[in-house]
Order: C-alpha cells, then structure tokens, then sequence
C-alpha cells in the first residue's frame, strides 16, 4: 500500500479510502441496501491487512449505525493511533428544528454525538457534508475551529460545493485565524469531470487533499451499461447523477471495457486508475460491498494509463450539469 500525505498536512493516508456507507443498518436511514455489521467487519478487517488505514463515514449514514459499526471494528482489529477516521456533518439527524445543518448548536452537538457512537475520543478528519446556505460560513468555521481547538478533531475538511464557497471559506478560516479546511471530497469520475474546470486546479493551487466520491460512479463504470444491481434499482440519490448524457456515458462506459480486456483485468481497475492518475487525487474513496472489490482497488494501484489509453477514455465526454451538492 502506498502512503502520502493529505495535502500540505503531516497526516499520512493510505493511497485508497474505505467509504463506509455500505455499512450499517438497512432499517435505519435511506440506504436499503447497505450490510449488517457482521456482513460488514469482514470488510473492514481486509482492508487493514492490506494496508488501508484510512477510513470515511458521516452522522446520516443509516441513522448513525455506519459510525457504531466502523468504530467498533476499528477498534477490535487496529490500535487507533494507526488509523485515520474521517466523518462527516449536515444531513438531517432527527426531525425538527436544529436537526441538521451546520449551525454551531448543530456542529458542537454532532461531533459529541459522533465520537460516541465511533468509540473515540476524537476524529482525525471532521468535514461539511455540504454547504449550508441557511447558516452564515461564519458561524460554521469558527465552530469547527473550536471543534479543532477542543481536541475532538485533528482536521477538518469539507466536499461537494462551488470552487467560490471553497474559496470564501479558505480565506475567511486564514483571516481569523481559524483552522481551515485541508481537504475536499468531491464527485469526480469518468462520467463527471465537471471539477476538473475549477475545484481541482483551486485544490492543487492552495494544497488541498482531494478524496473523492464515488470513483467508480455508482458502479456503472465497472458493468455493461444496462445491468442493474440492487443498490441501483433503490439508489434515488444516485438516479439523480448519470441520466443527463446517456449515450457520451455508454460510450465512455464501453471505452472502459475495451482497455479492461486489452489489458486482461477488471473494469473497475481501469476506471480508478484514471482517478488515481488524475492530479492532485490524493485517495479515492472505495466503496466494497464484495471482498474483491478491495483487491481490484488495490491492483489499480499498479497500472499507469499511457496517454493514449486516457485520451481514449476522455475523448466521449461532454459537459455535465453540476449535480451532487
């Protein structure tokens, strides 16, 4: 496994991210098709053997239980100083006013709530799991900042919004000397390259780590384009990505396909070594609902795309409605 750091940071993370919505409870929050615990400790123990100590989760993942299951794994199968734990703040907890946002009463409330359900005494990576237009920038940074101060988080970092609110609050953290934000996880892939029109070249200017979401979107770019599988037939919030360009997609999709069996391997490895590949990506957030699904993340680590190979796979692409904040 290959280890770099976030950003301008020290902190050292492995070159993949375990995303941890497949984990939890499938009665609990809006993800159905998520895994049990114990379907889901298998998973998280694999990719610590492999090397993997970097691990993403937030508050709204199945009503919370994403953050039981991975914290008490985590704490069964590593030593805490060896992992990197990154959750996330903003989805709707409970109904009712303060129930969401990021408020400071939300903010200060939720990371308390957070750390217990992980079992930690604090998280390495707290991030904004959106902007929240309700609620001055303010008001949410200086109380990450004091989240930072009190020790309960070591970084913080934000994802998907426009490169102008990322910058606004860059600069606003610098001016009052707050703790700024160190990373963004944002929606890159194959089948949306929109950030790479302003939030990536901000990213590499001011040293920001990127990690982003769903690399292999949605899965479709690891299957021909019509399959289905369960999570797609009951993922509304991933209907919502790919249906505005469908035959650029398909075709990016075959192209995906033809350099996998050039090559011998997986579509899956194909479609996050360009992710991998793409400056500055620091590591993809990997979902792994299959235990081979770690290992074809682990091999997409050794292939290098020529130029000619990612040529091919762009040249379909055409300019997608921004979507995913």
């Amino acid at each position: 496994m290959e280890y770099v750091k976030l950003g301008r940071t020290g902190l050292e993370v492995s070159r993949l991210c375990l995303g941890c919505m497949s984990y939890g409870v499938p009665e609990r929050g809006t993800h159905p098709w998520t895994m049990e615990e114990e379907e889901s400790r298998p998973f998280i123990r694999q990719a610590l053997e492999m090397g993997i100590n970097f691990f993403d989760t937030a508050n709204v993942y199945s009503d919370g239980t994403s953050e039981e299951i991975v914290g008490r794994a985590l704490k069964d199968y590593a030593h805490r100083d060896d992992v990197v734990i990154a959750t996330k703040v903003h989805g709707k907890m409970r109904p009712g006013p303060n129930g969401g946002g990021l408020s400071r009463k939300v903010i200060l409330s939720e990371i308390d709530n957070s750390l217990r359900r992980l079992g930690t005494d604090y998280v390495d990576l707290y991030q904004i799991h959106r902007w929240d237009p309700l609620t001055p920038i303010e008001e949410t940074l200086e109380a990450l900042n004091d989240v930072v101060r009190a020790g309960k988080a070591r970084y913080i970092g934000a994802s998907s919004m426009y490169a102008w609110q990322f910058m606004k609050a860059l600069d606003i953290s610098k001016r009052n000397g707050w703790a700024s934000f160190v990373s963004m996880q944002n929606h890159v892939n194959l089948l949306y390259r929109e950030e790479e029109r302003e939030m990536l070249p901000l990213c590499r200017e001011e040293g920001i780590g990127v990690i982003p979401w769903s690399p292999l979107a949605r899965g479709r770019l690891t299957r021909d384009w019509n399959e289905e599988t369960s999570r797609s037939e009951s993922d509304a919030f991933g209907k919502t990505l790919y249906n505005a360009f469908e035959d650029a997609d398909r075709q990016i999709v075959e192209r995906v396909a033809e350099i996998a069996n050039e090559r011998g391997v997986p579509r899956a490895q194909i479609a996050l070594a360009w992710v991998i590949q793409k400056n500055p990506v620091t590591a993809p957030i990997i979902g792994a609902t299959k235990l081979h699904h770690l290992e074809d993340a682990a091999a997409a680590l050794d292939i290098k795309l020529t130029s000619e190979e990612i040529a091919r796979l762009e040249e379909p692409y055409v300019p997608h409605p921004v979507s995913g904040f």
